[in-house]
């Protein structure tokens, strides 16, 4: 199977599928994606978009960002989300370099998760729906808001750390067109050091960070999110395969 389908406007289209469970099942393939900004899709890349069968995107931005931006093409059969779960807005301009960049973007992650409650909540149940996939998961460029509900997601079902910390730092392969894309839209604008870069550090300090806040990942979504174990059971039937 294919894990990047590759499309001529969108950068980080991924199948999140094929990993490994603890439990010796696997993901399935062509149940869950994870993209940038699918308000670019038009022409022959809307045309790949539809032969994936999506039957639910989820667009975790804040409205202006659709507004600017553009959304999903509307289609028959296809449910869009708006829920933007970013509640601060990064302070770029107290970044000065000292700090590194993945550490700065994992306490990013972690504010998330404290101000997207409600969003994080309605997504992570909609992903468990087996009747709404293919879902498509996606923000700006990918990395940050979908890589944390992304990595909430792969860590629900069982897959090992690692994995979740390599599929995160994909998106670097993405990073030297998000570079060229931003330049050509803002030639004299300055351009964050951290700007399109997915370190894996940066997950591992996330990760981390929220076990060592609510014990484990499972245990952010109960206490926190409020799902129970039935959520993260139909999570596991609907998107795993293979023995348990």
């Amino acid at each position: 199977m294919i894990r990047h389908i590759e499309f001529t406007n969108v950068h980080n289209f991924r199948d999140v599928g094929g990993y490994a469970t603890k439990d010796g099942r696997t993901v399935r393939w062509q149940r869950l994606y994870r993209a940038d900004s699918l308000g670019r899709l038009s022409g022959q890349d809307l045309d790949i978009f539809r032969a994936l069968r999506v039957k639910t995107v989820i667009d975790l931005r804040h409205p202006h960002e659709v507004a600017g931006s553009g959304r999903v093409p509307e289609e028959d059969g296809l449910t869009y989300h708006n829920l933007p779960v970013e509640g601060r807005r990064w302070n770029l301009t107290a970044y000065d370099g000292t700090q590194p960049v993945a550490r700065f973007l994992a306490d990013r992650y972690l504010e998330v998760t404290e101000d997207g409650v409600e969003h994080l909540r309605t997504a992570v149940t909609t992903i468990a729906q087996a009747d709404r996939a293919p879902v498509v998961v996606h923000c700006a460029a990918g990395k940050d808001r979908t890589g944390l509900l992304t990595a909430l997601i792969l860590s629900l079902v069982g897959v090992a750390e690692d994995d979740i910390v390599a599929d995160y730092a994909l998106t670097g392969l993405a990073t030297e067109r998000f570079v060229a894309d931003w330049l050509r839209r803002h030639p004299e604008a300055p351009m964050w050091d951290g700007f399109g870069l997915a370190p894996a550090e940066t997950m591992r300090h996330f990760l981390d960070d929220l076990t060592g806040r609510h014990g484990s990942v499972e245990g952010y979504v109960t206490d926190v999110l409020g799902l129970d174990s039935t959520v993260v059971d139909r999570l596991r039937e609907h998107l795993l395969t293979g023995p348990e």
